[in-house]
C-alpha cells in the first residue's frame, strides 16, 4: 500500500466517522466546526470524496 492510499484511507475513514455521526446523533461534526455554506466544509467534502475514489485502487492491489 503507497503512502497516497495511507493518507487517503485515514480520510476516508475519517468521512465515515462523520456519517456515522450524522447517522446516530443527525449531528454533522463538518458543519459545526465549519459552518454550513462555507468553503472550507465543501473542500473537505471534496478531498474526503476523492479519497474514496483513491481507494478504489486497493481493491485491485495484489498482496
Amino acid at each position: 500500500m503507497s503512502t497516497l492510499q495511507k493518507v487517503a484511507l485515514v480520510f476516508t475513514i475519517i468521512g465515515a466517522i462523520v456519517w456515522l455521526l450524522v447517522g446516530l446523533f443527525d449531528f454533522n461534526l463538518v458543519t459545526s466546526l465549519f459552518g454550513e455554506a462555507n468553503i472550507i466544509s465543501r473542500i473537505i467534502y471534496i478531498v474526503v470524496g476523492i479519497c474514496g475514489l483513491i481507494n478504489i485502487g486497493l481493491f485491485f492491489e495484489e498482496d
